[in-house]
């Protein structure tokens, strides 16, 4: 049923030799592993019991975000680069100003930019995997079906209305992009990380969201806004394209 599953090297867009791709592949799938030991570091539960790892966490995500980046070609590298100042200002907004969710300690941590850019990047390598690009049709079902009963049971047995409102955003941002796959994977990257954040207590949201959207923690329709800040980041670096193509015409 899947084709190219024992690949592991990358297709499409993320040009590379296939040495480094699949050095990628793996620094990739690796990160899957360090959000659940590094946000374990961080936890609540690893504070009560030895000491805040806070710090800890912070040396861990920044140096394998180093590791990421230098492992990556210039597009990656910059896409890396753009998301996470783009991150940053996110969470200046989502959490200072509208102040959806509360951070362990009340302050931004260090390595939370870092892990946004390393999560897309995730996300968007596992998208150009040959057993993903060989099964898209396939998977893009699969997907479909996988959000839907998550963003729906959300609903139902969490009375998540803002997952219901944002998946709905979601899914139009999926529409719009033609059901790319890309948009699933860093999801599902996303998901790991809110359940994670979440369940160590590293994070919490607020049970209501903007002043009357009610929430469970994690709310899973917070996924838009991986989504969001992808289209936000293609118009960035198109307008950065567009700039060096006129400076260079120019000179």
């Amino acid at each position: 049923m899947f084709k190219g599953l024992p690949a592991i090297v990358l297709t499409g867009p993320v040009e590379e030799s296939s040495g480094r791709k699949a050095v990628q592949l793996w620094l990739s799938l690796f990160f899957l592993v360090l959000i659940v030991v590094g946000l374990g570091v961080d936890s609540v539960q690893f504070r009560d019991a030895w000491f805040d790892g806070r710090q800890m966490a912070n040396v861990l995500f920044v140096a394998y975000f180093m590791l990421m980046f230098y492992a990556m070609g210039r597009k990656l590298q910059r896409l890396m680069f753009v998301m996470t100042f783009l991150s940053y200002l996110g969470e200046l907004l989502c959490s200072e100003a509208l102040g959806m969710y509360d951070y362990k300690g009340n302050a931004i941590p260090l390595y939370v930019p870092f892990g946004h850019a390393m999560v897309y990047a995730t996300g968007l390598i596992l998208s150009q995997t040959p057993a993903v690009q060989n099964n898209k049709r396939y998977l893009k079902q699969v997907f479909a079906v996988i959000f839907v009963a998550l963003f729906a049971g959300a609903f139902v047995f969490a009375a998540d209305v803002f997952t219901l409102v944002f998946a709905m955003l979601f899914f139009w941002v999926l529409r719009r992009k033609k059901w790319d796959s890309k948009y699933y994977c860093i999801a599902l990257c996303a998901v790991l990380v809110e359940f994670a954040g979440t369940g160590y207590g590293c994070w919490s949201w607020k049970p209501v969201l903007l002043g009357f959207l009610p929430a469970a923690n994690p709310p899973l329709g917070a996924v838009f806004i991986y989504a969001g800040g992808d289209v936000i980041l293609e118009k960035i670096l198109f307008l950065w394209d567009k700039r060096k193509r006129s400076n260079k015409l120019t000179l």
